[in-house]
């Protein structure tokens, strides 16, 4: 599996508990948020098709593959590179939340994890715009659009789906 696939789909994992979390006040919920999780990543799985196939038919059609693949590849380096930042800075204020006492740990999430969701679309829109300027061009520009589309779909989907009515 590729990093830029696994990373999806684990942002689409913790989409699909954003989009159940705060809807339950029951304190042992742990069930609840492995299904929410679940279907984020049912969900995501699902929505990466779209650019999976799209990179398919660029590599299919292109009049020399190998060239495509090439472009490809930098376009998903050039992808990858802003999205890697982000995820270690989420990675660090998760592992502050889950290391620290209650109040630090809370604290963390403030300022640290909401915050950070709300930058996600900016977050994205530096993974497109890396892999264009890292020599993706075109193609590359197309297929990581779509996959920054598919993840930033996810929660609203599961929300909508699974979540719209309060229980």
């Amino acid at each position: 599996m590729t990093p830029a696939i696994l990373l999806g789909l684990i942002d689409a994992s913790f989409s699909g508990f954003r989009a159940y979390a705060g809807r339950d006040a029951r304190i042992r919920k742990r069930r609840a948020t492995a299904r929410a999780a679940l279907r984020g990543l049912a969900v995501g799985a699902v929505l990466l098709l779209a650019p999976t196939l799209t990179a398919t038919t660029v590599l299919l059609t292109a009049p020399d593959p190998a060239a495509a693949f090439d472009t490809l590849a930098a376009g998903a380096v050039g992808y990858l590179l802003p999205l890697a930042f982000y995820s270690a800075v989420v990675t660090v204020s998760l592992a502050a939340y889950l290391a620290l006492p209650f109040r630090a740990g809370t604290l963390a999430v403030v300022v640290g994890l909401g915050p950070l969701t709300l930058l996600r679309p900016l977050a994205v829109a530096a993974a497109c715009l890396g892999a264009l300027l890292n020599g993706g061009g075109a193609p590359a520009l197309l297929v990581g659009t779509l996959a920054g589309a598919a993840v930033l779909c996810v929660e609203p989907a599961v929300h909508r789906r699974w979540y719209r009515h309060v229980q």
